[in-house]
Protein backbone atom coordinates (compact mmCIF):
# COMPACT_ATOMS: atom_id res chain seq x y z
CA UNK A 1 0.00 0.00 0.00
CA UNK A 2 1.39 3.35 -0.76
CA UNK A 3 1.35 6.49 1.55
CA UNK A 4 -2.04 7.60 0.30
CA UNK A 5 -3.79 3.93 1.11
CA UNK A 6 -2.47 3.94 4.35
CA UNK A 7 -3.39 7.54 5.99
CA UNK A 8 -7.11 6.73 3.74
CA UNK A 9 -7.36 3.51 5.86
CA UNK A 10 -5.74 4.81 9.06
CA UNK A 11 -8.39 8.18 8.63
CA UNK A 12 -11.37 5.66 8.29
CA UNK A 13 -10.54 3.59 11.23
CA UNK A 14 -10.16 6.63 13.06
CA UNK A 15 -13.93 8.03 12.14
CA UNK A 16 -15.19 4.80 12.97
CA UNK A 17 -18.26 5.07 15.67
CA UNK A 18 -17.97 9.02 15.39
CA UNK A 19 -21.22 11.03 14.12
CA UNK A 20 -19.51 13.07 10.90
CA UNK A 21 -20.97 15.95 8.94
CA UNK A 22 -24.50 16.79 9.00
CA UNK A 23 -26.82 20.12 7.63
CA UNK A 24 -26.08 21.48 10.68
CA UNK A 25 -22.76 21.19 10.57
CA UNK A 26 -22.41 22.60 7.16
CA UNK A 27 -24.48 25.76 8.49
CA UNK A 28 -22.21 26.31 11.47
CA UNK A 29 -19.51 25.89 8.88
CA UNK A 30 -20.18 28.52 6.71
CA UNK A 31 -21.81 30.76 9.24
CA UNK A 32 -18.02 30.41 10.96
CA UNK A 33 -16.51 31.38 7.65
CA UNK A 34 -18.64 34.39 7.32
CA UNK A 35 -17.86 35.48 10.57
CA UNK A 36 -14.25 35.14 10.12
CA UNK A 37 -14.60 37.07 6.63
CA UNK A 38 -16.31 39.84 8.38
CA UNK A 39 -13.85 39.85 11.27
CA UNK A 40 -10.72 41.10 8.91
CA UNK A 41 -12.12 44.07 7.67
CA UNK A 42 -14.19 45.16 10.42
CA UNK A 43 -11.34 44.75 13.07
CA UNK A 44 -13.96 43.36 15.66
CA UNK A 45 -12.90 40.70 17.71
CA UNK A 46 -15.76 39.44 19.31
CA UNK A 47 -16.59 38.11 15.20
CA UNK A 48 -13.51 36.67 15.10
CA UNK A 49 -13.68 34.63 18.57
CA UNK A 50 -17.08 33.57 17.35
CA UNK A 51 -15.66 32.40 14.45
CA UNK A 52 -13.22 30.31 16.05
CA UNK A 53 -16.15 28.76 18.28
CA UNK A 54 -18.20 27.91 15.65
CA UNK A 55 -15.01 25.86 13.97
CA UNK A 56 -14.80 24.18 17.89
CA UNK A 57 -18.65 23.22 17.62
CA UNK A 58 -17.97 21.63 14.23
CA UNK A 59 -15.22 19.50 14.85
CA UNK A 60 -17.07 18.61 18.55
CA UNK A 61 -20.23 17.27 16.38
CA UNK A 62 -17.70 15.78 13.79
CA UNK A 63 -15.64 13.62 16.17
CA UNK A 64 -18.38 13.34 19.11
CA UNK A 65 -19.60 9.37 18.80
CA UNK A 66 -23.52 10.35 20.64
CA UNK A 67 -25.19 9.77 17.37
CA UNK A 68 -28.60 10.10 19.14
CA UNK A 69 -28.22 13.37 20.56
CA UNK A 70 -26.39 15.09 17.00
CA UNK A 71 -29.42 13.54 15.23
CA UNK A 72 -31.94 15.37 17.69
CA UNK A 73 -29.97 18.29 17.54
CA UNK A 74 -29.78 17.96 13.67
CA UNK A 75 -33.42 17.31 13.24
CA UNK A 76 -34.19 20.16 15.85
CA UNK A 77 -32.17 22.45 13.54
CA UNK A 78 -33.99 21.59 9.89
CA UNK A 79 -37.33 21.90 12.36
CA UNK A 80 -36.90 25.23 12.90
CA UNK A 81 -35.56 26.11 9.47
CA UNK A 82 -37.26 23.94 7.45
CA UNK A 83 -40.14 26.92 6.14
CA UNK A 84 -36.38 29.03 5.29
CA UNK A 85 -34.72 26.51 3.33
CA UNK A 86 -38.29 25.54 1.47
CA UNK A 87 -38.23 29.85 0.56
CA UNK A 88 -34.89 29.84 -0.74
CA UNK A 89 -35.10 26.41 -2.42
CA UNK A 90 -38.34 27.99 -4.34
CA UNK A 91 -36.49 31.33 -5.21
CA UNK A 92 -33.71 29.38 -6.95
CA UNK A 93 -36.54 27.59 -8.59
CA UNK A 94 -38.28 30.63 -9.79
CA UNK A 95 -35.03 32.68 -10.78
CA UNK A 96 -34.53 29.62 -12.60
CA UNK A 97 -37.35 29.48 -14.70
CA UNK A 98 -38.03 33.76 -14.70
CA UNK A 99 -37.35 33.27 -18.63
CA UNK A 100 -40.18 30.59 -19.28
CA UNK A 101 -43.09 31.72 -16.31
CA UNK A 102 -43.90 35.06 -15.16
CA UNK A 103 -44.44 34.30 -11.12
CA UNK A 104 -46.65 36.51 -9.15
CA UNK A 105 -49.40 37.13 -6.49
CA UNK A 106 -52.91 36.58 -6.05
CA UNK A 107 -54.55 39.68 -4.78
CA UNK A 108 -56.40 38.33 -2.29
CA UNK A 109 -54.92 35.72 -0.69
CA UNK A 110 -51.10 36.09 -2.11
CA UNK A 111 -50.61 32.69 -3.16
CA UNK A 112 -47.40 32.62 -5.08
CA UNK A 113 -48.72 31.66 -9.24
CA UNK A 114 -47.22 31.60 -12.36
CA UNK A 115 -47.95 32.18 -16.37
CA UNK A 116 -46.16 31.00 -19.52
CA UNK A 117 -44.17 33.90 -20.94
CA UNK A 118 -45.60 35.42 -24.24
CA UNK A 119 -49.42 34.06 -23.63
CA UNK A 120 -50.48 37.31 -23.52
CA UNK A 121 -53.55 38.81 -21.19
CA UNK A 122 -55.03 35.52 -19.42
CA UNK A 123 -58.26 35.59 -16.65
CA UNK A 124 -56.43 33.62 -13.86
CA UNK A 125 -58.24 32.03 -11.14
CA UNK A 126 -56.62 31.68 -7.66
CA UNK A 127 -56.13 27.89 -6.71
CA UNK A 128 -56.44 28.79 -2.85
CA UNK A 129 -58.93 31.28 -2.88
CA UNK A 130 -60.74 30.89 -6.39
CA UNK A 131 -60.64 34.80 -6.48
CA UNK A 132 -60.61 35.66 -10.64
CA UNK A 133 -58.65 38.53 -12.06
CA UNK A 134 -56.61 39.81 -15.48
CA UNK A 135 -53.04 39.42 -15.58
CA UNK A 136 -50.42 40.07 -18.47
CA UNK A 137 -47.96 37.81 -19.07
Amino acid sequence: MDFLHRLRASLAHFMYGRYGSDQLGRALLYASILLLFLAYPTGIGLFFILSIAGYGWVLFRIFSRDHEKRALENALYLQKTARLRTEVRQARVRFRNRKQFKYFRCPSCHARLRLTRGCGEKTVICRNCSHTFKMKA
